[in-house]
């Protein structure tokens, strides 16, 4: 499998690998209840960013299928962190993937995530080979909705009451993308 040749640079941004320099960065956007409430954890301190940075987030290859790569996105003007997105393998027989992404609020509206996960899925369904990328949003989490749609991804699943997150149940919303559909340019425009 194809790991992802870092940094991958678009426009705008810079993804890269994590490192224990981000903690300060991160901790700005992971302390932030309204950033975290869609992801699986909760408000982070600097002690559990150091600890995911250590043992999760530094990883950005892929040795297996159910491996992630997690990666730093910068804007390249400013060299700023203004968040981070994770490329998961999940099936090598089944060719797929899945996107995730979490951004800080400052720079909402400005297109950064889109234009990140656009970046993956051209690694995705270019180098790596990928069939099928997808995408699980919590419903509530409108503005994560926008972002693939704009991409161009179909809404797949609607799972209702499917995950307790944070003591609440959560539906879920499946979205997927094939590599056909990415090589439309009605789809990459």
């Amino acid at each position: 499998m194809h790991s992802p040749d870092l940094p991958i640079r678009t426009e705008r941004l810079t993804l890269r690998a994590i490192t224990p320099a981000d903690a300060d960065a991160m901790l700005g956007y992971k302390s932030i209840p309204e950033v975290v409430r869609f992801v699986p954890y909760g408000v982070l301190d600097r002690a559990a960013v150091e600890e995911k940075i250590r043992s999760v987030w530094s990883r950005s290859q892929f040795d297996q299928p159910g491996d992630a790569a997690c990666l730093a996105v910068e804007e390249s003007a400013t060299g700023r962190l203004i968040g981070d997105v994770v490329f998961f393998w999940r099936s090598e027989t089944d060719r797929t993937g899945e996107v995730g992404y979490i951004f800080h609020p400052d720079v909402t509206g400005r297109g950064y995530a889109t234009e990140a996960v656009r970046a993956l899925l051209e690694v995705g369904f270019g180098p790596m080979g990928l069939h099928r990328i997808i995408a699980r949003i919590d419903e509530r989490n409108e503005a994560s909705v926008r972002v693939v749609e704009r991409l161009g991804f179909r809404r797949e699943a609607r799972e209702v009451d499917s995950i307790l997150v944070k003591g609440e149940w959560a539906t879920m919303l499946t979205y997927a993308l094939l590599e056909h559909e990415w090589a439309d340019p009605e789809f990459t425009s």
